[in-house]
């Protein structure tokens, strides 16, 4: 597939459309048009945020607002670096290249100073929170700035994503929790290995393109035998996610509706299928519902009986 032939995930239409003109490009450079990867950024700061026992109710809707607004922040902050480092890579991939700074319709200069005003609506939140959680967010910057690069020197770039986006996890818990323990441990691993297997879901849309440029991606390795790595990657994430219910003494409630999030990542392994674009985007997309449902199978955890 060239980048000619007109397959985008990109939306110009809807409210981005009616934006002013020149607000349009920066909304897209944000992947505002597109929040599912906002959603999958807040999800496992939810977990995190619910996991510990113990907390006040009005502390964690307090942490959860912050990580919704701080997602948002974050999730647009790091588009726009991995956009400024894959601006060349971005013109010759077909769902890229419209991208506003593949396309030219914005300049370097421009993310930059957008860069810098995300990062500082990111500190005023991180601001809000305790003194771990500065440390663990500040941290993370080094994810986001290096995760671009992984496509250029490993094999595993969806793998570093998932170090990346899963970092919400280990920060929530830390939020309400004041402390890391392996609870906590066993969250961010369990969060790992899912979006490791849901973002090579998602690369495989663009295995044509970066085969043909050079670009190197686990969904290209493991496109021969997609069931058995993303049904092993989701078996983890499970086995994991038990283990970490299990070390923070959860309540029995969440045993049964985590039933729920099993079966829609087990219909996922059954029906994936790398040589279809548009199921491949569904799946992904999809993802949100299954991070939902984990969230669901914890809030029902705290109740104790």
């Amino acid at each position: 597939m060239s980048a000619s032939s007109g397959h985008t995930d990109i939306r110009v239409t809807g409210w981005i459309a009616r934006l002013p003109p020149a607000l349009r490009p920066y909304a897209l450079l944000a992947r505002l048009d597109r929040p599912i990867g906002t959603w999958l950024l807040f999800l496992p700061g939810i977990w995190g945020i619910l996991l510990p026992q113990g907390v006040p109710a009005a502390e964690r809707v307090r942490l959860i607002v912050l990580f919704g607004i701080g997602s948002l922040v974050m999730r647009a902050a790091g588009c726009v670096v991995n956009d400024m480092w894959d601006r060349d890579i971005d013109r010759q991939v077909a769902r890229t290249a419209g991208r506003p700074l593949a396309s030219g319709a914005l300049r370097m200069r421009h993310a930059v100073l957008f860069l810098a005003i995300l990062l500082a609506i990111g500190l005023s939140i991180l601001l809000q929170l305790n003194g771990l959680s500065q440390i663990l967010g500040a941290s993370s910057l080094v994810l986001v700035a290096l995760y671009p690069l992984a496509k250029r020197f490993t094999w595993w770039p969806q793998l570093v994503m998932g170090f990346t986006f899963g970092f919400g996890a280990p920060l929530g818990y830390a939020a309400a929790a004041g402390h890391l323990s392996l609870a906590q441990l066993a969250l961010y691993a369990a969060t790992i290995v899912w979006q490791l297997g849901f973002d090579t879901i998602y690369g495989f849309q663009d295995m044509e393109d970066d085969a043909r440029i050079g670009v190197k991606s686990t969904s290209r390795l493991m496109a021969g035998r997609a069931k058995a790595f993303i049904g092993t990657c989701y078996a983890l994430m499970v086995v994991l996610l038990a283990g970490a219910a299990l070390l923070a003494g959860v309540g029995l409630l969440f045993w049964p509706v985590l039933l729920l999030p099993v079966f829609l990542l087990w219909r996922q392994v059954v029906g994936v299928n790398p040589s279809d674009p548009a199921l491949c985007l569904a799946q992904f997309r999809a993802n949100r519902e299954i991070g939902f449902a984990v969230a669901l199978a914890l809030l029902v955890g705290l109740v104790v009986f």
